[in-house]
């Protein structure tokens, strides 16, 4: 899960830069939280309780600092800064982070979820599945009206969410 999210932070930023997207860049900011978050996880393996909520909360405020960067991009494109971004890239790239999450849910589905810390996993992983299919009907929207609109307020609901799961992961780590 880890090499997954890595790697697909690498090819959604270099998309979503190069296509002018902002889901893509949204979606690869969460895919690099995720990423240190599974790197989180695999130290406290057979750690105490304690030492598992901590690490969640590390989870939850990195989500937190990546929700507030990304809100802010957001309204530097509504303020007029951006294009129109290319909606095939943004269809395609979306469709293989979705599959990757998927395998990354799958294996999470397959371990004892009631730690803290894969509680956490888990719902970053949820959350990128529901990004990924709002980053595709996105891309759809954004053919359909020629405008940058359907990428600006996908991006806005993607750090919405990031910021909900943030809260999420932090009430866990209590």
């Amino acid at each position: 899960m880890l090499g997954i999210n890595a790697a697909f932070f690498v090819v959604e930023m270099a998309f979503g830069l190069i296509s002018g997207y902002m889901g893509l860049v949204a979606d690869s900011l969460d895919m690099l939280a995720d990423a240190l978050v599974y790197a989180l996880s695999l130290l406290v393996v057979g750690a105490a309780v304690a030492r598992k909520k901590q690490i969640a909360g590390y989870s939850g405020y990195l989500q937190l600092g990546l929700a507030i960067m990304g809100f802010a991009q957001v309204i530097r494109r509504f303020l007029g800064y951006g294009e129109v971004p290319d909606f095939k890239v943004m269809i395609v790239v979306a469709a293989l982070a979705l599959i990757g999450n998927a395998v990354c849910l799958w294996l999470i589905q397959q371990t004892n979820r009631g730690e803290a810390h894969m509680e956490a996993s888990y719902i970053f992983t949820s959350n990128d599945i529901i990004i990924n299919f709002g980053v595709i009907i996105s891309g759809v929207l954004v053919y359909l009206t020629a405008t940058r609109w359907p990428d600006l307020v996908v991006g806005s609901i993607v750090f919405a969410i990031v910021l909900r799961g943030a809260f999420r992961i932090l009430k866990l780590s209590k």
